[in-house]
């Protein structure tokens, strides 16, 4: 894993900043390298679904970023998601959403990831709100 001054995290930073709709919900990586990923968004109101919770989709856009940017450090830095699924355990509360990623096998045309998308409330309790797993592969260049 990365460090904050680490080239690696700057680098994988650039690019989830090169994405207007992360950027539009203040995304940000925070580990990255050796097959992993996490990466975190600060849960606000205007996030939120009817219910007061954080809207799925959100949590969704998490776990697709989170896998491919796991993959990505077994893949290299073009690639796309082919598919993933997930599954939602409970309502998503709190202060912050932490998507934690790991390659669980990657080969020369596409990687396995699984996730674990964990709320914090403020006094620093993780509650694991879904899970997801997905395929990514090396995205094709023009």
């Amino acid at each position: 894993m990365t460090t904050p001054a680490d080239p690696a995290l700057t680098f994988a930073q650039k690019a989830l900043d090169s994405q207007p709709f992360s950027r539009l919900l203040g995304a940000r990586v925070t580990a990255f390298g050796d097959g992993r990923a996490t990466l975190e968004l600060d849960i606000r109101e205007d996030l939120h679904q009817q219910n007061g919770y954080l809207h799925g989709g959100v949590v969704s856009y998490a776990a697709d970023n989170a896998l491919t940017f796991a993959a990505g450090t077994a893949l290299g830095p073009a690639v796309l998601t082919a598919g993933f699924s997930i599954q939602y355990i409970r309502p998503a509360t709190g202060r912050t959403l932490v998507a934690r990623a790991e390659v669980v096998h990657a080969g020369r045309r596409q990687a396995v990831v699984r996730c674990d998308l964990l709320t914090v409330t403020e006094d620093g309790t993780e509650t694991l709100s879904a899970v997801a797993q997905g395929t990514v592969l090396p995205a094709r260049t023009p």
